[in-house]
């Protein structure tokens, strides 16, 4: 089976160095309207239709995917050339055999041009080697209609040396699986969170009641990292999207912690099928580069992923750490406050044995003095190893609290730390399901973000709704912004301990 595997990644890579790019696909258009033709036939996947045919064929025929009881509502998928991630592409599309879409909408990043807006092809349709595909302008229309940030344009969508490839490389897998579909091809020139979330909302609302179409986030996944490191990267990613922890794949994407070219598409998804009531993201297959060829030293990864309608809620795992690991990174929090308050230099701990303090998570680190706090920072999104967060927000916590001067040599003795280790953060649809006691809260409207954690409202004996405004104050904001459309709220829950009673 391996073999004859490599030998159809042979041929395959053969077939697009010799397959010309294929223009000449039916028009049954009129002669005035605006289509697109195949740009990267011959390039990225095979120009001959009948070669182009078998190529897919192949790779569905051998997509191993489970049984999709619920319907399928969106999915990710790779776009990088057909023998590198063509059997990745495979698995997402696998499931959508015998299933009947009357539109998909496929979003994919810019990789050529730079513009600021989600860009909607204004055009009557895409061309590949297997035929015309059909755009939706109706729906495309009142798409752009629904916000500023989405408009009718050819930017993203244009051909010539520096085609755009993301909604391109799609199109074959959905023409030998589906019958009868127009589409809707977007290319997002901002990837911000705030252009995501307000495409994925748009696209919630048209679609509310529309079973037929099918939403495909089109990215791959890191880029140029050796194989161990890529493949770290990227199931971290994957990871927060079986959370549904759109939040922290915005975040650790625009900070390049993880890397996914598609970034924004994917949480633009993420945001509808919440909306839509979609859950149980399925990761249905990953791989990298390094899989296919024997180059492992600069892989670019690729994953498959289904959302699911009327699935379960997601719950992540719960996470636990032993006494020792706890008392092991209360250690290493005293040490880098230490030592960034007394020899005014970082503290870097070794690498622990122990598999939860590898772990990448969110975390804080709270100091009092006497039973009045004198320090609080975190890392809210998943940045690092949990025995480096806790060393780093450590020190921060000491020296760059805004709220209090950096902490003196002569107060060292008497600090007590405290830890909080941070779940995936999954947004609040409705504010009455926040739970005082058990839920941290982190609130996002715009660049203004506020977090507040779990303990905090225990402490303060705050009720939901004190919470709800604290909060919304601790982000910059006015106090009843929770109930603004445009801010976001996110519930957590943390692991908290502390050395307190070791010293008392």
């Amino acid at each position: 089976m391996r073999k004859s595997f490599a030998r159809w990644i042979i041929a395959a890579l053969a077939l697009l160095l010799v397959s010309p790019a294929c223009h000449s696909a039916d028009r049954s258009a009129s002669d005035n309207s605006k289509e697109r033709p195949a740009a990267v036939a011959g390039s990225f996947y095979p120009g001959d239709p009948a070669q182009l045919s078998s190529f897919v064929d192949h790779a569905l025929a051998n997509a191993v995917v489970p049984a999709a009881n619920n319907p399928v509502v969106a999915i990710i998928s790779p776009h990088a050339g057909y023998p590198f991630s063509g059997v990745v592409a495979a698995h997402s599309y696998a499931l959508l055999k015998g299933k009947q879409f009357k539109r998909v909408i496929i979003i994919g990043p810019s990789h050529y041009e730079g513009f600021g807006y989600s860009s909607v092809y204004d055009g009557d349709a895409y061309h590949t080697p297997l035929g015309r595909v059909a755009v939706d302008r109706e729906f495309a229309r009142t798409l752009a209609n629904s916000d500023r940030s989405i408009r009718i344009a050819t930017s993203g969508h244009s051909v010539g040396e520096r085609a755009e490839h993301s909604i391109e490389v799609q199109l074959p897998f959905l023409q030998r699986t589906l019958g009868d579909f127009t589409i809707v091809p977007i290319v997002m020139g901002d990837q911000s969170y705030d252009a995501s979330r307000a495409l994925g909302i748009a696209l919630a609302k048209l679609l509310k009641h529309d079973s037929s179409t099918l939403l495909v986030a089109s990215s791959d996944l890191s880029h140029f990292h050796a194989y161990h490191e890529a493949s770290r990267m990227d199931h971290n990613l994957l990871t927060a999207i079986e959370q549904d922890d759109y939040l922290s794949v915005s975040q650790n994407t625009e900070r390049r912690v993880w890397e996914a070219c598609g970034a924004g598409p994917i949480v633009a998804v993420m945001i509808a099928v919440e909306r839509l009531g979609a859950a149980s993201p399925q990761l249905l297959k990953y791989a990298n580069s390094g899989d296919v060829t024997t180059d492992k030293s600069r892989v670019v990864g690729y994953g498959a992923v289904a959302f699911l309608r009327g699935g379960e809620n997601v719950t992540a795992p719960t996470f636990t750490l032993t006494e020792a690991e706890r008392a092991e990174l209360l250690r290493i929090a005293r040490l880098s406050v230490e030592s960034a308050v007394r020899d005014r230099k970082p503290y870097r701990p070794p690498s622990p044995s122990s598999l939860g303090l590898l772990q990448e998570r969110g975390a804080f680190v709270t100091l009092t003095r006497h039973g009045e706090l004198r320090g609080c920072i975190g890392y809210t999104s998943p940045l690092l190893p949990l025995y480096m967060a806790a060393s780093d927000v450590a020190a921060y916590a000491a020296l760059r609290d805004p709220r209090f001067p950096p902490v003196r040599p002569d107060e060292l003795s008497d600090l007590e730390y405290e830890i909080s280790v941070l779940s995936p953060f999954h947004h609040v649809i409705d504010p009455k399901l926040v739970k005082v006691g058990q839920h941290g809260l982190l609130i996002r409207r715009g660049e203004q973000q506020g977090i507040l954690l779990p303990q905090v409202p225990v402490e303060q004996k705050w009720d939901r709704a004190t919470f709800l405004q604290e909060v919304s104050l601790k982000a910059g904001l006015e106090n009843d912004a929770w109930r603004d459309e445009l801010a976001d709220l996110f519930t957590f829950t943390a692991l908290v301990f502390s050395d307190h009673a070791e010293k008392h």
